[in-house]
């Protein structure tokens, strides 16, 4: 199916989402149709409510934007981490096999350990420390062993954008409330704004990628870091300094475990897209004058 072909009937599933929005900016501004429907309108856990969409709809493009991401809640919601990011990917990709639809699938660098010394590849061997990491591991597994039509995984790490919290909103709100803020300044990673994610998933779609790939915004940074580039660009003071993860997880012992190092090697997109994407700072400064926060 070339790249005309399957965004014929486009389905984004996940819609009230941060990235299904930004997906749905990059379709509208090429003049692409679409339908995007959220838990009300097709619950992926239910494989009848999945049949029915597929019925419905006859999407020759799935997108699955849907997932249960907030990563400390699901070590307390194990099962529904399972249940949404895992067994419900296994329902979509054995409906895309059957009706020969594309399936484009989000997991996260939180599979990976973090002992790596250098960018994780997309062939490198899992290993989740936390709930979230093993649900959408499962999610993985269950989507390559269906093997739908061109399907596509695009492992992401630290996304933000302008629709719903994120932590550039939540570091703004508490630095302008005057909290004092104390982030961890050992974990490193890619913050990636959802627009150039949703640019970057288009683009790979076009040129009929498949398989595992990593798609983050060029460059790393510590948390902390993060964070001081966040309050400058926004030109906020606030009294911030680091801890370590060691002493953050002894103020939240139910909180997830975290990945120290899980840079993502985007070297296979940029080859295949035929360009680099963007620094983060070069990102972050676009998402300052793309909200009004």
């Amino acid at each position: 199916m070339n790249s005309a072909d399957c965004y014929s009937r486009t389905v984004i599933l996940g819609a009230r989402g941060m990235l299904a929005a930004a997906i749905a900016r990059q379709l509208s501004a090429r003049g692409i149709a679409y339908v995007a429907l959220d838990r009300q309108q097709c619950d992926i856990t239910d494989a009848k409510s999945v049949a029915g969409m597929f019925a419905a709809h006859r999407p020759t493009l799935m997108i699955n934007c849907a997932a249960h991401a907030k990563v400390d809640l699901c070590e307390q919601e194990p099962d529904k981490a399972d249940a949404v990011n895992g067994h419900a990917v296994k329902l979509l990709a054995g409906q895309a096999r059957r009706t020969g639809t594309k399936l484009v699938h989000f997991s996260t660098d939180f599979v990976f350990d973090g002992t790596a010394a250098e960018p994780y590849r997309p062939a490198h061997p899992p290993n989740p420390l936390s709930a979230y990491g093993r649900s959408k591991l499962l999610g993985e597994q269950y989507l390559q062993e269906a093997d739908p039509p061109c399907w596509l995984i695009l492992r992401t790490a630290w996304l933000y954008g302008e629709d719903g919290p994120c932590f550039p909103r939540a570091i703004l709100a508490a630095a302008r409330a005057g909290k004092p803020l104390k982030v961890v300044d050992d974990q490193i990673g890619s913050p990636t704004y959802a627009g150039d994610l949703a640019w970057a998933t288009l683009e790979l779609i076009d040129r009929e990628a498949h398989g595992h790939l990593h798609a983050v915004n060029r460059g790393q940074v510590s948390w902390y870091d993060f964070t001081r580039a966040i309050l400058e660009e926004f030109n906020v003071q606030a009294d911030l300094s680091p801890q370590s993860s060691a002493d953050w997880k002894r103020t939240k012992p139910a909180a997830a475990h975290r990945p120290a190092y899980s840079v993502l090697d985007i070297s296979t997109l940029e080859a295949i897209i035929g360009q680099p994407m963007r620094p983060w700072r070069e990102a972050l400064r676009d998402y300052r004058q793309a909200v009004q926060i």
